[in-house]
């Protein structure tokens, strides 16, 4: 996966390396600018993850780059400056800034709203969730909740339709009790619960029933279930 790009645009020299070893040490590729004609010609050139834009630039001040850079962008800015007023922000955020930081500023603070906004700005990195789940002649729905065995369509509850979709996408892991009365019934296991036992028995004698293998539906004592 490649490192996400920040550029840097700051005119102070010792911040400017300061600021670009710290993100570089947090697997951050970070391309620097010192003054804001350079900077807003890099911006418009390559595509940035993030830019951090100090407000006071030479040649062109941060704003001016900032109303330039949405005149058809939209990448995500946290303007940077030593003005810590409430204009100053104020005017940031009217021209298209994403957050605002006044200098001195915690560097802690700092990567936590980088890491807040790219949060919001990457695309999700998690593997969506299948709506359809297809095992040895067992093909279950999750949108429409159905559940078929070689093509016959069989009757489940609700219950029994979640409990048996958890399991299956799930195959070959153990999942506990306790995640599984949270995921299929809403609520805490309790001690003496044993209402999974109940639902996870119906469920497998209507596979059987469907000369589907129930028994795939295996009880791991101790632990939880797990469909093999």
């Amino acid at each position: 996966m490649s490192k996400i790009r920040i550029l840097l645009i700051e005119d102070d020299n010792e911040l400017n390396h300061y600021l670009a070893a710290l993100l570089s040490k947090s697997d951050y590729h970070v391309e620097q600018c010192f003054d804001g004609m350079a900077g807003l010609t890099l911006a418009q050139s390559q595509h940035f993850n993030l830019i951090l834009l100090d407000k006071m630039l030479p040649k062109l001040d941060g704003v001016s780059v900032l109303k330039a850079l949405r005149e058809n962008s939209q990448q995500p800015v946290i303007m940077i400056s030593a003005k810590g007023a409430e204009e100053e922000r104020i005017l940031g955020l009217q021209h298209g800034a994403d957050d605002y930081i006044a200098k001195p500023f915690n560097t802690q603070e700092l990567l936590l709203r980088i890491q807040n906004i790219l949060k919001r700005s990457l695309p999700s990195s998690a593997p969506k969730k299948p709506s359809e789940l297809q095992i040895d002649g067992l093909a279950l729905n999750h949108k429409k909740q159905t559940i078929y065995v070689n093509d016959h369509e069989l009757e489940f509850t609700t219950i029994q339709f979640k409990l048996l979709w958890e399991l299956v996408s799930q195959q070959h892991n153990i999942v506990t009790k306790a995640d599984l009365s949270q995921a299929v019934l809403n609520k805490k296991l309790g001690a003496y619960d044993r209402s999974l036992d109940m639902h996870l028995s119906r469920v497998r004698r209507k596979l059987n029933e469907a000369n589907w293998l129930g028994d795939r539906l295996q009880t791991v004592h101790g632990k939880g279930y797990c469909f093999k």
